[in-house]
This record gives C-alpha cells, structure tokens and sequence, in this order.
C-alpha cells in the first residue's frame, strides 16, 4: 500500500507544495500552480534576494526531496512537487525586474507557466536522460531545474519578439 504523506512535517509540506501535490489529478501541475502563486511575492524582492531565494530552493530541495522520497519509500513520486516550485521560478526569471503588473505581465506569466509545463512534460534531451540516470533528490531536482531554465530561454526569446 502506498505510504501516505505527513504533511505535519515541516520538510514533507514543502515537498508536497504545501498540499498543492496531493492533487488526485496532474500533481506536476497543481504544484506549478503553486508555484505561481508565490512569484508575485518573490517578484517584490530585488533580483539578488531572489537569486538567493532560488539557489535556496534549488540546493534545499534536493534535501527536501529525498527526504520526502525515503519517508514514502520511492524514487521519485508524482506527489512530491517541490522540483516544480524551483523549476518554475527559474522559468520566470526573465520576467523580473517586474517593475508593474500590466497585460505583457500577465501574458508572461502565463506563457511561462505553459512552457515550463511543455518542457516538465516533454523532457526532451536532456531533461529526459537526467530524469532516467540521476538517483535521489538530486535527481528529483535536476531535472525540473534545467526544464526551467530551457523554458526560462524560450520565455526570453517570447519576450524579446513581443518587445
């Protein structure tokens, strides 16, 4: 039987999104959703904090992640979405300085949010070959971080020919 969360630990309700990837459905997504949810207060912060935000979530979250990964006794469960929360704020780094909240704003967030998804889903090489050889929550991480910045590139690119 699968071994539930324990969402009353503190390491756990990061791994899990704080409960966003319980979803019964598309946990990857909720957790991105998540994720999103949070940009516009980590877009307040200036882009060295927010760097810092991001190095922290990243390199915490392979100890996260493996930790929620050995309290359920698998690799890499769908519930665990952390990987998608610092995958997602590294998708939406162009986006910052984000100096007002217009339609372009919008727009960007919701063209980052479909990209990171596409690459997260997708994992075309080499996303799909991290995914597949690298263990633990390193592994976990990995992957979403380099679908984030892959989508990050493309956002760019999006952003740039609208400009």
């Amino acid at each position: 039987m699968d071994k539930k969360p324990d969402l009353r630990d503190p390491l756990q309700l990061l791994a899990f999104g704080f409960g966003s990837g319980l979803a019964p459905k598309a946990p990857g997504t909720f957790g991105s959703l998540a994720a999103l949810a949070c940009f516009p207060l980590l877009a307040l912060l200036p882009l060295p904090a927010y760097l810092a935000v991001l190095v922290i979530a990243s390199v915490g979250g392979v100890y996260i992640c493996e930790h929620a990964a050995r309290a359920l006794d698998v690799h890499d469960d769908g519930r665990i979405v952390w990987d998608e929360f610092a995958g997602l704020w590294i998708t939406l780094l162009p986006l910052l300085p984000l100096r007002e909240w217009n339609v372009t704003a919008f727009l960007g967030l919701g063209a980052g949010f479909a990209l990171f998804r596409l690459f997260d889903i997708a994992k075309p090489w080499p996303i799909g070959y991290f995914d597949r050889s690298v263990p633990g929550g390193f592994g976990i991480m990995l992957d979403d971080l380099i679908a984030g910045a892959f989508a990050a590139l493309a956002l760019f690119g999006l952003l740039r020919l609208l400009a």
